[in-house]
């Protein structure tokens, strides 16, 4: 069920936007951010009857939503949601996919995962493809504003905590060029895979903490988890 699902969002945005891409990015971010808000969902929900708090995942994967979050308004001023067809049929898109994941979640957290690590995969190649042929048109043109704010000038600290491969404030990209700016959202595609891998271990609920979380103690961790 997970390869099918997969299938038909990487056919969708392989066939209807072979050669349209910043369209094709606006609905790919546009459904990348899904999952992450079912997580969030079913997560608030557990917390809510008192089954078990994860307060780590929380930060986690808002982190992560808000990362999709800037890749998605980067697409879009660059113009890649001006057609009313494309709005629309990512946001049809992404309704499904959110009650789709929500149910998966609930039944098997490790496959709600695996569906996110093979999609996050499918971006990193597709950006890293649009890179290749379009290298020298990107890098003469200027990095939007939006970019530059959330990799640069603004508050870095959600941009660190999606990031559980890395230390905290470790990875800083260049955003001089549109080419920067696919080069990092590339390389955060592949952080997510990374994060997404993570969250499947056995041990992932004991060991899996946000980048900023503090040592703690045994009791203390307990009580937030």
């Amino acid at each position: 069920m997970i390869r099918v699902l997969v299938g038909i969002l990487v056919f969708v945005i392989n066939k209807v936007y072979a050669n349209r891409p910043y369209p094709r990015f606006y609905v790919l971010e546009t459904v990348a951010r899904v999952p992450y808000f079912s997580y969030l969902s079913v997560l608030h929900f557990y917390e809510t009857l008192g089954f078990w708090r994860k307060a780590d995942w929380l930060k986690i994967h808002f982190a992560e939503s808000w990362n999709e979050l800037h890749h998605l308004l980067i697409m879009e001023s660059l113009g890649g949601s001006k057609f009313w067809g494309d709005r629309i049929l990512a946001k049809t898109t992404a309704l499904i996919y959110y009650w789709v994941i929500a149910a998966l979640y609930v039944m098997s957290p490790a496959s709600a995962y695996h569906f996110m690590e093979l999609v996050e995969e499918h971006a990193y190649a597709s950006y890293n493809k649009f890179l290749q042929a379009e290298a020298e048109y990107l890098k003469t043109q200027p990095a939007p504003a939006v970019a530059v704010q959330y990799y640069r000038d603004g508050d870095l600290y959600m941009f660190d905590e999606f990031q559980t491969a890395h230390p905290a404030a470790e990875r800083r990209p260049q955003v001089d060029t549109l080419y920067d700016v696919f080069v990092a959202i590339r390389d955060d595609e592949m952080e997510h895979v990374k994060t997404m891998v993570a969250c499947q271990q056995p041990e992932a609920q004991q060991a899996l903490l946000s980048p900023h979380a503090p040592t703690l103690t045994t009791e203390d961790a307990a009580t937030l988890r």
